[in-house]
């Protein structure tokens, strides 16, 4: 070997330690494939010491399946060629496999002749097992979101949809170019896209997860109602990054419910017409003082099933129920009686019903003997929820009428304010026959009473 030859292969001054500091592999070979120098990061990423390694063949290093590749690395380098860096797999010592990307360069004495190759091999295995993790999280990904029953989209922060799943296609009869962006309008019915477009701008403006209900065209032009709704994903820096969509079939649900409604409104109707006949059997039985009594706590029944029906017996906010059972004294409301505090507190059906009669015997009563018999009383219903304490309570009280008389006996109307409400609810009732006017009061543990939470 020349001199000029052996300085190639040992180097020196800073190219050197260059050589011998460097975090990637750099070794050289001849044109047969003898490794000639191997520096310290060669001996941790190949797990060979340099006086092992030296003089031997360079293919120790590649798995048998790749020996193709040093075959055509030698004879490009032998042409003179630089091969530029490809991602490969080369072998430790120990037999596992090594992922470098790797850059090979000719060799050249000082006169020119091409006498060997170097490489520089940087260690990329945890690069590559990065790459396949995220690779093998979104083919998760994608599996998930195409196996879900819901049509789901992701968009950008701008609300600009660039990924949409199999179901959407498969529904839409649609696919990606013509729905990225703002292309999903197409498939929305007219009467609905304009308010949906701006429901949902609000949102990406925002930053507050979207909810909806609309039709979707389906692939054969029918269409189908939706439940849709939309949640943002935040970046490192607190702004939204991505915007995960949903679009749910409920079709059948609202077909469902609205069979539902048909059949209770069917239901109150004969339920309602029952009613009208016994009033009319009472009214030829009993005498008229008691028919009418009776009659207006069947109406009473009726109005409470009426409100109920109209929620689908899923509950009614307690202000709308107190409301409804002073229709008799209607004229008088927010004049000379004030229903006031937490209104829209939901009670159950079986409360309603308790709450509504009481509601209905202490109306009867302030109109026969209480405050509204004149012209000049009043009353004050509160409704208040304590939820430290789990209590609703109400309190009735009049003022400004003629003077309270404790009844002598007890009657149907006081089993509805005071017995009643105990037995059904589980209440707490206190009647106090004050000089100023009658004062009841009911309070009744939230478990009872409450709508359950979801």
């Amino acid at each position: 070997m020349s001199q000029g030859t052996e300085a190639i292969w040992t180097g020196d001054g800073l190219f050197a330690a260059l050589v011998q500091h460097s975090f990637d592999a750099i070794i050289s070979k001849d044109l047969h494939g003898t490794v000639r120098t191997w520096n310290p990061a060669a001996e941790r990423i190949f797990g060979w010491s340099t006086d092992e390694i030296i003089g031997k063949p360079i293919r120790l290093i590649i798995p048998e399946d790749r020996q193709g590749e040093e075959d055509r690395i030698l004879e490009r380098i032998k042409a003179g060629e630089l091969v530029p860096k490809f991602e490969t797999i080369r072998q430790h010592r120990s037999g596992k496999p090594v992922h470098v990307a790797i850059t090979i360069a000719p060799l050249r004495d000082r006169t020119s002749n091409i006498v060997g190759a170097s490489k520089i091999a940087h260690d990329c295995s945890e690069a590559f097992e990065a790459r396949i993790r995220l690779e093998e999280s979104e083919q998760q990904f994608r599996t998930l979101a195409n196996s879900i029953p819901q049509l789901a989209w992701i968009a950008d922060s701008d609300g600009y949809i660039f990924w949409y799943n199999e179901r959407w296609y498969d529904y839409t009869g649609s696919n990606f170019d013509e729905m990225q962006g703002w292309g999903w309008t197409r498939v929305h019915h007219p009467d609905h896209v304009q308010r949906v477009r701006e429901r949902i701008q609000q949102s990406w403006d925002s930053g507050q997860e979207w909810e909806d209900v609309f039709p979707l065209r389906r692939h054969d032009g029918d269409y189908r109602w939706f439940l849709s709704r939309a949640k943002p994903i935040f970046g490192r820096d607190g702004k939204v990054w991505r915007w995960f969509g949903t679009n749910t079939d409920i079709t059948a649900q609202m077909q469902n419910e609205e069979q539902i409604r048909l059949l209770m409104g069917e239901l109150s109707h004969r339920a309602k017409n029952m009613i009208t006949v016994v009033q009319a059997l009472v009214s030829r039985t009993v005498d008229r003082k008691y028919s009418e009594s009776l009659a207006n706590r069947l109406q009473a029944l009726a109005r409470n099933q009426d409100i109920l029906t109209k929620r689908n017996w899923k509950g009614t906010p307690i202000g709308e129920l107190i409301i409804s059972q002073l229709a008799a004294v209607s004229d008088l409301l927010w004049k000379r009686i004030d229903v006031k505090g937490d209104l829209d507190f939901f009670v159950v059906p079986s409360a309603a019903e308790t709450i509504g009669l009481a509601i209905h015997e202490l109306t009867t009563n302030a109109t026969k003997y209480g405050a509204l018999s004149g012209s000049t009383g009043g009353i004050t219903i509160r409704v208040s929820v304590d939820v430290s304490r789990k209590e609703l309570a109400i309190e009735w009280r009049e003022f400004g009428g003629p003077p309270v008389v404790k009844p002598s006996n007890v009657g149907f109307g006081t089993v509805m304010i005071d017995r009643n409400p105990r037995f059904a609810i589980g209440a707490e009732v206190e009647i106090e026959y004050l000089a100023p006017g009658l004062v009841w009061r009911l309070t009744a543990p939230l478990d009872r009473v409450a709508i359950p939470e979801a």
